[in-house]
This record gives structure tokens, sequence and C-alpha cells, in this order.
């Protein structure tokens, strides 16, 4: 659109009204825009949960193997003088050798005592080989598959050779002997750890992995070569799960400086901070802390397991820095392994990190197996280092004036820098380092608060946080909090819980083996607690009784559920819709929560929310109702009334707005059928009878004013796009599948064989379907049968059926399952199919073999194909297919069949054997149970025995995993459309822009007036014809509707976007469209004359269009021969949508609630034929067959709201419509071309215009004061206010000037000059105004 640019800026755009237009855009409320719409109604994919621990293990028993031969050097290593004496903290030299030995030994275990106290342990003090091998032998026999640790000095001996030896002694002290580490495996045995403190001590490691490793071939061919003779002998131990700490590498000395003790290696691992603390106060920088010695190290107050005190204070920050370094640097598995699976080995390995640390400062490098990365130049070290000067520098006060101790702001400090982290942080990002540290200060109660705060804002961020926070080792520590009675926590660990249990359900065993069910529960009774805190708490014990037995006998007692009934009106929806899930889950195959519920008249209190605003609370209720009655214990009297009772009430929900509660629905009616399956069987069994001997009157195809819908000629056929809703609305298909149920070919009404249309094919099949029949390839009633069922019990009185009284509920619940297998919404119709097909193939099962042989239902229905959406197969003539009819062109677009009108003159179907379908056809080979042909099929051995579970366990929703989805995503994160630089929000602005350049430029257009309309600027041969055309308000796209399908144009660039099909049956058409939120997000709507509501997305880009949702707009329409079809008329600001037609009321749906809100009486005898609303008055006008025009205020009760009518035009109104404006009037038009024009409070009209005769279609255009009228005369008129024909259309621009159609249906911009016009000759055109005003 070119437009001259003195126009944009003239004074007279009057930019207050623009503006106030702009502002509106974002004030807008968008419909179906809700998570539900948009997303899959799944649970999220499980992830797989590494942190539980397989095998958690005990290192139970400890060697001490010491050989120090006190006062005699060993031969191979030349000691420095002074040199390195203490072991264990003792100078050898200071008392007799045995004396030194034993006391060496005694303060070994002492040390290791510290980390194990449990163990048992045994020292060996310059041994024999004989000695350690009894002490070995002994050790793994008490041990079992537990651990045991091995502790080697070799300080006395020889270094260990390169054939894989350590040394011991002879019995009397002459000799060294050699003991090979193949052998000490052997004794030893897997699970094992050991730790050699001695030079050369890396040489030990490679030699035990190579004897290791030939154990595992030895082992290999032994298992497969029984005969070998390795296999005779006893089979060596496998050393798999062996771990190894050395002081040193193969070729390095231990160090000799006489500053340090000489078992170095052993004081790190046993006593960190004692010797951490010397080494700090040996480095250079110790001299920055005044006053500070190696004495007054020794005498640090406090107890290493005492965290108020200075030592035990030391400790822990040295636990929680260790801990760290490893987390952040080891892979998760091996920190799993060496860090969380024992106690002993954990601490040694904290340890060993700063033995790393300290020994490689005096050139010696500690090895492990398994290996670790380094980590002695880990940044937390500095840490460690800033706590130890802080810590020092207060000792001189401490000791000689006793002034108190100030605690280390050590962790305070790791919290902030968390916090920076969870503030500041982007979101592809390293984990956290402080995460272990958070962990450590749950421990404390000076920080608990803060730390539970900061770790929940990070579980906040997602699964995967949750995921890294249990790998941590959390969920100990949040488990032992639950035992805490600080209210303060309470919010804090309901939330962590949450998180947790939403990722991980699996914890609901835990959580009631430790009591931990007690505090959720007095959470959820505590009134003065928040609604979301409540709702959290709910959340948890719902996950808690979900197929949990246990859990839901301890909750049972807990007075869960009078806890729960208690909340079920609090205003917060999501503690409703988790209150409902939650009982629906305590009493799922359970009878004494049942029973419990029963005696406190749940049922009952549940009934309020199943007309609740909200949705999902509604679907929450029915599946809490579903699971209720779906119990199968053994039925009494009683629980049969209550069963009743609670159908009929979910069965007021089948016209629910929102397909997820109708879906829910068929679930909760499923767990009856089940329950009540012999009854269902009888009623089916009827219906297919009574089905089978009556005709439906169909709705013929002849053409009346207002909705013309000619014969077709065939024009080139286009090519559909297959559809996908989220199940596929015809999931793909298989050629076979189509094949088979073209040779069924079905009768239908009228005697004739069916045309292939889409509403032959059934809406359900699709390929995953699992009940039917065991090999479920077809379904026994397809959609026809069962829509004619349908139909059969709306027209008949079936009293036939209601003789007995108890029957009638089935027969009811019945009728509501026919109702919504003809659902619009195609995931609700496939769930229904199931169910009725379940029943169905019971019945015709148990009857009697000649039963199946009479019923018409098998022979006269065409089972079920699961087709593509586009799959249409037209047949013409009156003889069945060829088998490859349809393999061919069953590619993902099938072309549409090109006429679709029945002729009287084909001949009738005789079937063969005597009315029968041939034999082959009634039973395909492919189901197995009628292989043995029609009079056996009764007593088939294939009868499903656990059918009945099959079906119940087979139909489920996905719901509350769809709604626990919510727990486990960020709550606390601003969402995307609330984001200033979120790319959804640019887009919102980019649209908001483009929008108000629309309305400015056309506002200029229709200000100057436009004295002619004849400017053809697109004209196309639209693929059916045109039966509704919309322009989208802002951008250059229309939507033309035929019959069944909507097809996209382009109109500036003069191309095809998007061609689908609607999904509506065959025998109904599309009577009206609108585009939602046409200024944002733009969503279609269709409406057909079965009162049938869809709304698609992704049309006419380079997606596949879906449909968000779809549901039965008017219920009790039927298709008849004359008549409006639907019409309808849509509210941005409110969200209300008024709908009508061929009925007597004007039914209005709020889509934000997904319900019906209003019903108005239109007090006629006829159809309404037209609707408008004006938002800003409440007021509703329509118009209708016999000519009236009503005006309504929805504001008033139903029998005083409609507050005018007027009768002056004598026939059909075409459009009645209400100007927007304050003091709008109201315009209507009939067929007889009379325009009348009305202000609301006057009882005449102010005006009256006579236009043309024969009038199909009219449009006004709400900015310029225009009307167009179409006439089955083959031309349009457009007229302006003051009734001035300003053009007459009569001829196509272009090729010959061919003469237009008879106008089927027209329609203006809401902005541009523009009118779009659909005409009988398939063509689409637009007219506009010249183009020098363009």
């Amino acid at each position: 659109m070119k437009m001259d640019s003195d126009l944009l800026h003239s004074p007279a755009v009057g930019l207050t009204e623009e503006e106030e237009a702009d502002m509106n855009d974002w004030k807008l409320p968008l419909a179906f825009m809700k998570k539900r719409h948009s997303e899959k109604i799944e649970g999220s994919k499980a992830l797989a949960q590494s942190w539980r621990m397989k095998d958690r293990m005990k290192t139970v028993s400890v060697a001490l193997v010491l050989c120090l031969n006190v006062g005699v050097d060993p031969p191979d290593v030349v000691k420095t003088s002074p040199c390195a004496r203490l072991e264990c903290w003792i100078d050898p030299l200071s008392m007799s050798p045995q004396k030194a030995l034993e006391t060496i030994g005694a303060n070994l275990q002492k040390q290791y005592e510290n980390w194990q106290p449990r163990a048992r342990y045994k020292q060996s003090l310059d041994p024999t080989v004989d000695e350690v091998k009894k002490l070995c032998t002994s050790l793994r026999r008490n041990a079992k598959e537990e651990r045991v640790l091995f502790h080697y000095n070799g300080h006395g001996v020889p270094r260990p050779t390169v054939n894989g030896e350590i040394w011991v002694f002879n019995k009397n002290y002459t000799q060294y002997i050699p003991l090979s580490i193949y052998d000490l495996q052997t004794w030893m045995g897997s699970p094992s750890i050991f730790v050699y403190d001695c030079s050369n001590a890396g040489i030990i490691v490679k030699s035990f992995k190579q004897f290791a490793l030939q154990r595992e071939q030895e082992l290999e061919v032994a298992a497969i070569n029984p005969s070998h003779p390795l296999a005779q002998m006893p089979l060596p131990p496998s050393m798999k799960n062996c771990i190894q700490l050395a002081a040193c590498e193969a070729s390095e000395l231990l160090p000799m400086n006489p500053d340090l003790p000489a078992d170095l290696f052993t004081s790190c691992l046993t006593t960190p901070i004692k010797i951490a603390l010397r080494w700090f106060c040996m480095q250079k920088s110790a001299k920055l802390v005044p006053g500070v010695t190696l004495d007054l190290i020794e005498k640090i107050p406090g107890r290493l397991n005492d965290r108020r005190t200075p030592l035990g204070e030391l400790n822990w920050i040295f636990t929680a820095i260790t801990d760290t370094i490893a987390w952040n640097v080891l892979p998760r598995d091996l920190f799993q392994k060496l860090f969380r699976q024992d106690l002993l080995v954990a601490s040694l390995f904290r340890n060993f990190l700063l033995a790393e640390r300290i020994m490689r400062s005096y050139n010696c490098t500690p090895v492990s197996s398994p290996r670790l990365p380094p980590t002695y130049m880990h940044a937390m070290w500095q840490a460690w280092d800033l706590a130890v000067d802080i810590c020092l520098s207060q000792l001189p006060t401490i000791i000689e004036e006793g002034t108190a101790f100030r605690h280390s702001p050590f962790f305070a400090e790791q919290l902030t820098a968390f916090q920076v982290w969870l503030t500041m942080g982007v979101e592809n990002r390293n984990p956290p380092e402080q995460l272990p540290i958070v962990l450590q200060v749950l421990l404390s109660q000076v920080h608990r608060l803060r730390a539970l705060d900061l770790l929940g804002r990070f579980l906040d961020l997602g699964p995967w946080a949750v995921s890294l926070a249990l790998s941590v080792g959390i969920f100990p520590y949040v488990l032992k909090l639950l035992q805490s009675s600080a209210r303060e926590l309470r919010p804090l660990l309901v939330f962590i819980w949450a998180k947790i249990l939403a990722v991980d359900s699996s914890c609901q065993a835990d959580l009631v083996k430790d009591n931990g069910h007690k505090y959720f529960l007095s959470v959820l009774a505590d009134s003065y607690m928040p609604a979301e805190h409540r709702t959290m708490a709910v959340f948890i014990l719902a996950v808690i009784v979900n197929s949990y037995n246990t859990g839901q006998e301890a909750c049972l007692q807990g007075n869960l559920i009078a806890n729960c009934l208690e909340q079920l009106s609090d205003p917060h929806p999501l503690l409703r819709q988790w209150v409902a899930i939650c009982l629906g889950r305590i009493w799922q195959n359970f009878e004494p929560a049942r029973w419990c519920g029963v005696r406190d008249s749940a049922h009952e209190k549940l009934y309020t929310l199943l007309s609740d605003p909200i949705p999902e609370v509604r679907c929450a209720a029915v599946f809490a109702l579903g699971t209720f009655v779906g119990n199968s214990a053994e039925r009494t009297d009683h629980s049969t009334t209550i069963d009743h009772n609670v159908a009929m009430m979910l069965a007021q929900l089948i016209n629910d707005g929102s397909p997820v509660v109708r879906k829910e629905l068929v679930v909760a009616l499923s767990h009856l059928v089940v329950q009540y399956e012999s009854n269902f069987c009888t009623v089916a069994l009827q219906f297919i009878e009574e089905e089978k001997n009556y005709t439906v009157p169909s709705p013929a195809n002849t053409a009346e004013p207002g909705s013309l819908t000619p014969v077709r000629d065939s024009p080139a056929i286009p090519r559909l796009r297959s559809v996908n809703s989220y199940t596929n609305i015809r999931a793909a298909t298989t050629a076979r599948n189509l094949n088979k149920s073209l040779q069924n070919l079905n009768l239908n009404e009228e005697g004739v064989p069916a045309a292939f249309s889409p509403g032959n094919l059934s809406t359900s099949s699709s390929t995953s379907s699992t009940l039917g029949s065991p090999d479920n390839d077809e379904y026994i009633l397809s959609f026809e049968t069962i829509d004619k069922m349908r139909r059969v019990s709306s027209y008949s009185s079936l009293n036939s059926l209601i003789g007995v009284s108890f029957n009638s509920v089935y027969t009811q619940i019945w009728r509501v399952l026919l109702h919504l297998a003809a659902d619009p919404f195609p995931e609700v119709s496939d769930l229904a199919m199931k169910v009725l097909n379940s029943i169905a193939y019971k019945a015709t099962m148990n009857a009697r073999p000649q039963r199946i042989l009479d019923s018409g239902s098998l022979t006269q229905s065409a089972p079920a194909s699961p087709t593509s959406k586009g799959t249409h197969i037209h047949q013409a003539g009156g003889s069945p297919p060829m088998p490859s009819a349809s393999s061919s062109s069953l590619t993902n677009e099938v072309p549409k069949p090109p006429a679709r009108e029945q002729t009287a003159t084909r001949p009738p179907y005789t079937p063969t054997l005597g009315g029968q379908a041939p034999h082959s056809h009634q039973f395909p080979r492919t189901r197995k149970m009628f292989d043995k042909g029609p009079e056996q099929a009764g007593e088939d051995g294939d009868e499903p025995g656990g059918h009945r579970n099959y079906i119940s366990a087979a139909l489920q929703t996905g719901l509350c995993d769809w709604s626990a989805k919510y727990f486990a995503q960020p709550v606390m994160k601003i969402p995307e459309e609330h984001d200033l630089e979120s790319q959804v929000r640019m887009e919102r602005q980019w649209r908001f822009l483009r929008n108000t350049r629309v309305r400015r430029q056309s506002r200029g257009i229709t200000q100057r007036g436009v004295s002619r309309l004849d400017d053809q600027i697109f004209i196309n041969r639209n693929p059916g014809v045109p039966s509704v055309v919309k322009f989208h308000p802002f951008n250059t796209c229309i939507a033309v509707a035929d019959k069944d399908s909507i097809c996209f144009w382009d109109w500036e660039k003069g191309e095809r976007l998007d061609y689908f099909y609607n999904g509506n049956p065959r025998y109904t058409r599309i009577t009206a469209m609108e585009y939602l939120n046409g200024h944002d997000c733009s969503l279609l709507l269709t409406a057909t004359d079965d009162g049938a509501l869809r709304i698609w997305k992704n049309f006419a880009d380079q997606k596949n269009p879906e449909m968000v949702t779809a549901w039965q707009g008017l219920s009790d329409m039927l298709p008849t021969t004359r008549g409006a079809g639907m019409v309808v008329d849509w509210e941005q600001e409110t969200g209300l949508l008024m709908t009508s037609g061929d009925v007597r009321v004007v039914r209005i749906w709020d889509t934000d609630r997904e319900m019906k809100v209003q019903d108005i009486p239109t007090g006629a005898d006829s159809c309404v034929t037209s609707l408008s609303c004006d938002s800003q008055r409440s007021l509703i006008v329509a118009g209708l067959g016999d000519g009236s025009v009503r005006v309504f205020d929805r504001r008033m009760g139903p029998n005083e709201c409609r507050v005018m009518t007027y009768r002056e035009h004598g026939a059909w109104v075409v459009k009645a419509h209400l100007q927007k404006e304050t003091d709008g009037h109201i315009i209507s038009v009939s067929v007889n071309g009379d325009v009348r024009f009305f202000e609301p409070r006057s009882p005449d009209s102010i005006n009256v215009l006579q236009t043309v005769k024969g009038l199909t279609a009219l449009d006004i255009h709400p900015q310029a004061n225009l009307f167009a009228c179409g006439s089955m005369n083959q031309f349009i008129a457009v007229y302006n206010a003051n009734g001035d024909v300003i053009s007459n259309i009569k001829y196509y621009d272009g090729f010959m000037g061919q003469r237009i159609g008879a106008i089927s249906c027209l329609a203006f911009h809401p902005h541009w000059p523009h009118l779009a016009v659909g005409s009988n000759d398939y063509y689409m055109s637009i007219y506009s105004a010249e183009k020098r005003l363009r």
C-alpha cells in the first residue's frame, strides 16, 4: 500500500483516537493462548535420576600394617640429617623401639577412629608374610561383601619392587621378605581400599592394576572354557571395585624435611587440620599473621566435631571446601562413588586433596586409583587460606586475654556468592560452584533460613537444577529438616519439596518411611498458611498417594480427605485443582479411602467444582469423580446409587467448552463402563439393533437464500495440506487398512453407497488405538454408525430402551458417549470411540453367534480406517472399489473429491449372500477372533480375559502429570511476554506497530470519502465454492471457506498460502468464520451448521495448521435443509463469543473460562440469521428469518433482556449490524433489499433505502459508511450512506470480461476500502477504491 507522505503527517488523521487504539492493542485480552491450548497435555519426560546411591557401602574392617623396624634404617634410602622423624606425631626415638612401635600403632588407630569409629581395627606391627595373610583373610571373612581398608606404612623396609612386591620381615627380623601384591589381592578380595605410605608408592599402584587385569583375563578364560586348567583352580576374586591411595609417584621419594612428620601422607589423610595449620605456619605468608607460632597452633581451643568452637569451625570449613572442589572438578559418577558412597572413603578422599596440595609443594605427587584431575591449584584453596588466617589472627588474644571467638564469615560470604550467581547469571552456564557449601550450611541454624531460601531459588531454575542439587546430596538434609518444628522454615521446605517431587516422584517412599508426609499434612491444615504454600503441600501429598498404597494408607490415617474437602472452595484456583487431584489419587483403587469419601459426602462437595470458572479445576474434579466411581471393589446397592448419581452429574459436562475437560470426562465415564460392563453390553446391543432398523432423515442439498450451496462442477483439484492437530485429526494411514475399509463398503441412510468423504471415515482410529479388538485393526462401530446411532437416539423416543428404570442411567451414559464420539475435537472423539468399541466388541462377542450374523452393525458400517488429515477417497458409481483404490494416492496430500453431489440415479447396492456382505468382508482375516468363521465366534479362545482392566489402564489423559509440570518449571521467573527484551515481546511490538500503520493509512483514505469501488485487485479460482469470506484485519491474508475446508490467499501477492480441511462431518457445512486475536497472534474460528466451533492456529504460514480447541457451541442444532446454519459474533475486548442460528436462543460463551455464561431466549419461532454486538453498551442485535430485528441487553435477566423488537422487514434478514460508536445505529437488510436504519431507543426506523431484489449477501464497511449487496442475478452493487450506487459490478476484468456468477458471499475489509466477493462459479475476487486514492 503506497501512501502519500504528506497524508501520514496530515493533522486530519485524528491522532488521539489513533493513539488510544494503539494503547488498546496492549490492553486487549488474548483468547485461547493459555498453556492448555499451546502445549500437549502430557507429563514431562522423566529424567533418569542417578543421584540415588545404588549401593551404599561401609568400610567395616581396617588392617593397619606398620613396617617401621624402629632404629634400623632400610639400606636403599639414604636419609638426610636432620631428617623427618615423627610417625603419627610421635618421635620413635624418644622411647624404646618396641614401645614406640606399639604407641605409633595405637595412635594411628585413634586417628582413623575419628573418621570411622565403628569399624574393626587390627594392627599388624612389623609382621611376617604369614601374619599379613592371616590378618587379611580373617578381615575379609568377617566383612563379607563390605569394604576393607589396608593401610601400609613401609618406612622401615626397602622400597617396592618393579615386580610388584612390597616388603615385610622374617620371624627373627634378620631379613626383609617380599610380599607379592598379587597375593595381597587374593587375600583382601574386593571391595577394598589400599593406602600406601612409602617411597616409590606409585609402583604398587601400577603393579596392582596389571595383576587386576591378569585376573580379569583368567576369569574370562575360565568362563569360556570350563575344561581349561585355570577353571579347575579356585577362581581369583575380581579387583574391579578397589581404590588405592599412594603417597607419591613411582620414581619419587618421600620428603625428609625435619619440620614435617615422616608419615606426611598419613597425617594429611587422618589429621588434616593439624597438618594444614602447621603447613600454613611454615609458609612465608604466615609472617603476616603476628604472634602465631607452631606451639600456639597446638593450643587452638575446641573439639573437631563441635562446630561452635574455633577448631570445629575450621574442620567444618575444610570439609565444605574440599567437598566443593571435588564436586566442581570430578565427573559426576566418580564424585558419587568416592565422595557419597562410603563415609570413610569420602573423608579419605577429601583429605587426599589436601595431601596433593601440601606434598606437591615438596615435589611429591600423591597418586590415586581411580585417578583424580589435579585440584591443588583450585581457587577455593584461597578461601581456605583466608579462613585459617582469620582464625589464627584471633588466637593470641583468645588464649592470652580470653576474648570471645568471632565466627568466620566464610559461609555467609559463600552464600552471597551463590546469591550473585542466582541474580546475575545467564540461563546457559556452568552450575554454581557453591552448591555443596549451601548443603553444608543447612547444618547450621544461623544460616539455615537464608540457605534454604537460596536453595529454593536455585531449584526453581528447572529440573536440571533439581537433578544437580540431588546429585550433590541435598536429599538426606532436607528430609531431616522435616523433623524441625520451626514455622519460618515451612514455606521454604514446602517449596523445595514440591520442586524435588515434581522432578523425581520416587521420593514418595522415603517421605512416608520417615513420616515426612505428616509435615505436609500439618501445612495443608494450617489456615494461616498462604494459599500457594498449601497448594504445594497438597501437590506433595498428591505425589505421595499417587499409585502408592503405603502412602495412601498413611495419608488416609493423617485425615487427608477431610483436610482436602475443607479447601475445595478456596479462592486460589491452583489449590482447588490440586486438592481435587489429590482426592482423586488417594481413593484410586483404594477402597478404604473411597468409603471415607462417601462418609464425608466427598462426591457431592466435588460437584461444585464441575462448574468452576477455571477449566483445569473442572478437569481435576472430573478426574476425582472418575476415580471415585472407578474402584474395582464389589458393589453394594448403596455404592451403585452413588455411582449413578456421580455419572449423571458428570453427564452434564457433555457440552463443556474445554476439550481438556471433555477428555477427562470420557476417561471418568470409561471407569463406570468397566465397572458395569454387562449393563452397558445390553444397552450397546439394543442401540446396534435400533440403529439397523431406523433411517435417519438426511439433510438434502438444496439451495436456499442466505446459504447457497449449489451443485458443483468439477474445478481443477487443488492439493489439500495435511493438518496435524495434536493427535493428527486422522492419524497417518496405512494402505492396508484403507483397502480393508473400502472392501467393507457400507450402505448409507438412503441405501446408496456412501462416497468416502471425511464423514464416513472414522474420526478416531488413530493407529495407536488399543481397544476394539485384541488385534484392533478395525473398529466394530465406525464413525458413521456411531453418528447415526447418536442421531437415531435424538430423533426417536427410544421408549423401548427405558422400559427398565435402572437401565436408564446406562442408556443415558451410552448416549453421552455417542455424543462425545462425534465431538469436534479429535482427541475427545478418539477416546470415546475406544470406549464404545470396547463395549460393542464385548457385546457382539458375548452375544449368540446368530446375533452377530443378524446384527446389521457389522455389515452396514464401514469400519474405521485411520486416514491422514486430508485423505478423501472419492468413489463415484455403485461398484465396490478395487483393492488398489487408495494405495497409489496415499501421500500426505490427497486430492479432495471434485464433486460431492448425490444423484438419485445410482443403482441401489445389493450385497451378496442374501443381504449379508461376503463372508470375507464381514470377518477380515486379520481379526483373530473371527478366524474360525462366524458360527464359532462365540467360543473363540481369543476372548481377552484381562480386557476389563485393559480399557481402564489404556485410557488416561496425562492431565495430572501435565499439571505437575507447573511445579517443575520456574515459578519466580518473569514470564517471557512480560520481559521487555524477549523475542516474544519484540514480535508483539512489531505487530502492534503494523496495526497502527494499517489503521492510520486506511483511515486517511476512508475519511476523504470513497467515490468508486470497482478496481479489481485480486481474482483467483477457489478450490471449493466460497461460502464465507473473512479478511484478516491487519495483514494481507484472506480466509475463504467452502463447505468443509478453508483456503487462505495473500491478496496483495495473489498467491495461495494454505488450504486445509476443517474436520466437520460430511452432512454439515461451514457457515461463519471469525479471526480471534486478530491484532496479535491470530487464530481462526470456524462455525458449522451442526453447532460445532473449531479454532485453528499456524495457518497461512510455513507450519502445519493445528486445531487449538473445538467444542459444541450450540448443542441442539440439527442441520436442516433451509436454515441460517450457525452465526457468531466475537468481542475481543471481553473475550465473549455470541452464537446462534437454527435455535431459539443466543448463547454467550466466555472463552476465558471456556464455558457458557448466558442463554438469551430470542422469543421467536424462526432462526437467527445475523448477530452483532457492542461491548460498550452490552447490546446484542439479532436479525431473524421471520424478518424481525431484536435487540437484547445482556445485563438483564432472561425474561426482560429483549429490549426492542422491530418488525418492519417482511422477509428473511440477511444482515443486522450495530455500529460500534456510543450512539451507533442499527442497520438491517432483508432479502427484499430494503435497508433500514434504527436508533436503538426509538421503536421505528429512522431511514429506509431500497436496493436490489433477490439479495443473497450483504456487508457494511465499519469505517467508510459503505454497504455492498450481492444478488442471485449475478451482480454486485455498492452504495454509500445516502443510498447512492457508487459502483455496479457485473463482469470480471480481463479474460473476455466474463459475467460474474451468482454471489454466494461477500465481505468488506475492516479497515481498507476492499470488498471480497465469492461466487458460485468458484471465483473469489477483491475490489477496491481507485488506485490514485490508495
